[in-house]
């Protein structure tokens, strides 16, 4: 499983999360990450909001119910053996 780093605007500190899939909806890409590789880690689903000309991809979490639904069911198709609770 591939990890990440982030740099949180809200503590200005490093996180890492592991990703567990990847996927482009209407030309934006998405991806699913996790804090844990233990069974039932807590998940997000970060959208990249970055501009095409920026050096540096910007993720933000997706907390819009109707997006959120939509993504789910398109990351638990891409991952058949993972349930993912809301």
């Amino acid at each position: 499983m591939e990890k990440i780093k982030f740099m949180s605007d809200d503590t200005g500190r490093e996180e890492e999360f592991f990703v567990l899939e990847q996927t482009k909806v209407n030309g934006t890409s998405y991806i699913l990450v996790t804090d844990s590789e233990e069974d039932d880690a807590e998940c997000l689903i970060l959208k990249d909001t970055s501009k095409a000309e920026d050096t540096e991809s910007v993720y933000e979490i997706v907390e819009d119910d109707v997006e959120l639904g939509a993504l789910l069911k398109v990351f638990e198709e891409l991952l058949e053996d993972v349930d993912i609770e809301r």
